[in-house]
């Protein structure tokens, strides 16, 4: 079992490594030297580690279905700490002079951020951030760490968007048809979009990346419209690391005080795009762009869930900020926040440590906790499981009124279930929304007694919220001066968060009782 799973995790060191090379380009082309260097002996390392361990391992078994999900939970747990590899390296090669080089002029702080990450915890917790779509970050002040990093980021967001172990599917030949089923059902919601599992994830990257290649191109000619003074190559630059962003619902950004740093009320507007069709689900984007079936737009359950919710939550989270009467523009960042929160996408242009404790458990409960489409690249417990449980609740009062020899089929989602399929349905629902209440209770109790005394408890189910939901918004609690037990609880959150948390106790089992079955 042990070779088969270290194998598998050896193949998405492989892409790891391939992942970290592609920053070497910007480096080149913005002449950052010792992170060039940086890259190259962290990716080469990292790919030569995995080829070797690939190579060693060739006559291991295909994973089963047990080992899949360990595949899963190893497998990103090693990612996120490898990963952390280039921002460490970097951090520790750049001399203080280099690193303040990249402070831009004419602001008020004198230390760049990259300073930050000559602490491993900070680099592994900025990896986890990247990989798992969170947003929550080390780098302070981010334009002072440098492009190179800035682009690693957003890359490395827009790559676990759609997934390592998707990727791996779509690169690898060799996995046959059973195995690759238990590992794209290990880490990928939604249905399959072809009747090959490997043609399935092709068909993800493809239309993964034409979405991106999009949203680049759309936010290029809206900067330059809205924005016509900004610099052409900062537009570019901005764009591309937007739209992967934007596309993994991961929320990093250029710019020190995220999208509010354009200070543009049509820039925010802009933004509300990207966010919208980084909540949606890639089945559904392949439906609607591949096969051109545009009805899906209202036909698709949780599409017409997403818009609808976005139109109602930010209009009822306006005016409960209109209501407390202490943000100046409450309508802009009302709608603007909820669809970020709602999306999971963590892009912020408001002082949400500010707000007042509704508004902040509004958009908790109401946005990110149940986040936005099962089978995209958001955290929470997925729009279609919110309907379901609310549709289960509506189902249980009927039954009430019906005889006793009465047995009435449930429509969902296109799907007619009898009532034992609706109670296991249910039953699935309930329990993975009882367990990620509990993850986030939890955290939210540890926040509380780490956290500084400036802030109070709704901030701490906030922050514990944004982890766990890898949304990525923040209250101000995620800073590097935080406690080193606090980063850690949340570097695990956003870890459980992305793989739905299943995989991460069945790895917790594992290593507390084996792999033999157990009494009840």
């Amino acid at each position: 079992m042990y070779k088969t799973i270290a194998k598998q995790i050896a193949s998405l060191l492989i892409i790891l490594g391939g992942v970290m090379l592609v920053p070497c380009i910007v480096a080149l082309i913005y002449e950052e030297w010792y992170a060039l260097l940086g890259f190259a002996v962290s990716g080469i390392f990292t790919s030569s580690l995995g080829y070797f361990a690939h190579k060693l391992l060739n006559t291991a078994q295909e994973p089963q279905y047990q080992q899949s999900l360990i595949i899963a939970a190893l497998g990103w747990l090693s990612i996120i700490i490898v990963g952390a590899i280039p921002y460490f390296v970097i951090a520790q090669i750049s001399p203080i002079a280099t690193m303040q080089e990249f402070i831009p002029a004419g602001v008020s702080y004198v230390e760049s951020s990259l300073l930050n990450f000559r602490n491993i915890l900070h680099c592994i917790f900025e990896s986890t951030s990247a990989f798992t779509t969170t947003g929550l970050t080390m780098a302070y002040h981010e334009p002072s760490i440098g492009k190179s990093l800035l682009f690693y980021r957003s890359f490395s967001q827009w790559v676990g968007g759609a997934g390592f172990i998707v990727m791996a599917l779509a690169v690898f030949k060799h996995i046959p048809g059973q195995s690759a089923i238990l590992l794209y059902g290990s880490e990928a919601s939604g249905t399959k979009l072809k009747t090959n599992v490997i043609q399935t994830a092709r068909s993800i990257w493809k239309v993964y990346f034409i979405v991106t290649l999009i949203m680049f191109l759309y936010l290029t000619a809206g900067t330059l419209l809205i924005l016509p003074e900004y610099p052409v190559g900062e537009t570019l630059f901005d764009a591309i690391n937007h739209a992967m962003a934007g596309q993994s619902t991961g929320g990093f950004s250029t710019l020190d005080d995220s999208i509010a740093g354009y200070q543009s009320k049509r820039m925010e507007a802009l933004f509300l795009l990207p966010m919208l069709l980084g909540g949606l689900s890639i089945p559904f984007l392949y439906r609607f762009i591949i096969l051109k079936k545009f009805s899906e737009v209202w036909n698709d359950i949780q599409t017409r869930a997403i818009l609808i919710a976005s139109v109602a939550g930010g209009i009822l989270l306006s005016v409960l900020l209109m209501l407390e009467g202490e943000i100046t523009d409450p309508i802009r960042e009302g709608v603007f926040q909820f669809i970020s929160a709602l999306s999971t996408t963590g892009w912020q242009t408001s002082n949400i440590g500010g707000w007042g404790d509704l508004s902040i458990l509004f958009i908790i409960a109401g946005a990110m906790i149940v986040g936005g489409s099962a089978g995209g690249t958001v955290g929470g417990i997925k729009i279609i499981r919110a309907l379901l449980l609310q549709k289960g609740l509506r189902w249980h009062i009927n039954k009430i009124f019906l005889s006793t020899n009465t047995i009435k089929s449930v429509r969902f989602n296109n799907r007619n279930l009898m009532p034992a399929q609706m109670n296991q349905e249910l039953a699935r629902a309930g329990i993975f929304t009882l367990i990620y209440l509990l993850f986030l209770l939890g955290s939210a109790m540890l926040t509380v007694y780490y956290m500084s005394t400036d802030f109070t408890l709704a901030d701490a189910l906030f922050e514990a919220a944004s982890a766990q939901g890898t949304v990525g918004l923040s209250t101000g609690i995620t800073d590097p001066a935080m406690s080193p037990v606090l980063e850690t609880v949340y570097i695990l959150q956003m870890w459980s968060g992305r793989i739905e948390i299943i995989p991460v106790l069945v790895l917790v089992r594992i290593l507390f009782y084996g792999t033999k079955s157990r009494k009840l």
